[in-house]
């Protein structure tokens, strides 16, 4: 097993190459499908076909903009939680997708970035779905655990032989600081992912936006101080604001 670590469009993208397949962790951006593409053609000199399966561990857009693209180009096979089918269903979730949508190129402009297209469909149709403890069809030494908090789908995924633990969104950095993702939607379920992977005792700590960590155990310990104990997302923002203001005005 060989981990390939591309710099994405707004976070770091994790392809696995092994001599039978490539694996895509997470389904990345809109903006970064062509990226991924000549990647595999030109430095791997491997057909887009190889690209076997997509994880796409919960669905801002960028861990799963880019999935139903690649897929249409390479035939890789999506392969995610139950929960990404649903997360932006009716007319909040549709909002909600409009504005994690925005928050990307807000994102990108604050890394000096361009804004590029990174709109993509809110409903993700996978072909697999995963729970807690399932291995991977065709990469069976990797393993999904369900760390939901981020939003109520979220999945790691563990590669057994070597305690390597890609984790997404659990642990990001702001201002050179670990810290807890925003939006974070289920504060009590994110306190016990922590925990549940401190208690792993992994070698390294892949994430999305955060270079790799060794021996991470002690560190999500401690950002267990720093998790809320309310959500941290655009609703309740929203919901704070018009109280307070209304408060004010008694």
């Amino acid at each position: 097993m060989k981990l390939h670590i591309l710099n994405g469009y707004i976070q770091f993208i994790y392809l696995i190459e092994d001599h039978h397949g490539l694996m895509l962790l997470d389904g990345c951006s809109r903006a970064d499908v062509k990226q991924v593409c000549k990647f595999i053609k030109y430095e791997l000199e491997r057909p887009l076909t190889d690209l076997k399966l997509i994880v796409v561990t919960h669905m801002h857009p960028d861990h799963a903009g880019g999935a139903h693209k690649l897929r249409a180009i390479t035939h890789a096979k999506i392969a995610a939680h139950p929960g990404t089918r649903t997360w932006y269903t009716g007319i909040a979730g549709r909002t909600a997708h409009a504005i994690d949508v925005a928050l990307t190129w807000w994102v990108a402009g604050r890394l000096g970035k361009p804004k590029r297209k990174v709109w993509y469909p809110p409903l993700l149709q996978p072909d697999i779905l995963l729970q807690e403890g399932d291995t991977l069809p065709e990469f069976s030494d990797f393993k999904v655990h369900y760390t939901p908090g981020h939003t109520n789908h979220d999945i790691s995924v563990l590669h057994v032989p070597t305690q390597q633990l890609y984790v997404a969104d659990l642990v990001v950095k702001v201002k050179g600081e670990l810290v807890p993702p925003y939006p974070l939607c289920h504060p009590n379920q994110y306190k016990q992912s922590l925990e549940k992977v401190a208690s792993m005792n992994v070698e390294t700590l892949y994430c999305a936006h955060v270079k790799p960590i060794k021996n991470p155990s002690h560190i999500l310990s401690g950002m267990l101080e720093k998790a809320p104990s309310f959500p941290k997302n655009h609703w309740y923002s929203f919901k704070r604001r018009v109280i307070g203001k209304l408060r004010s005005r008694a």
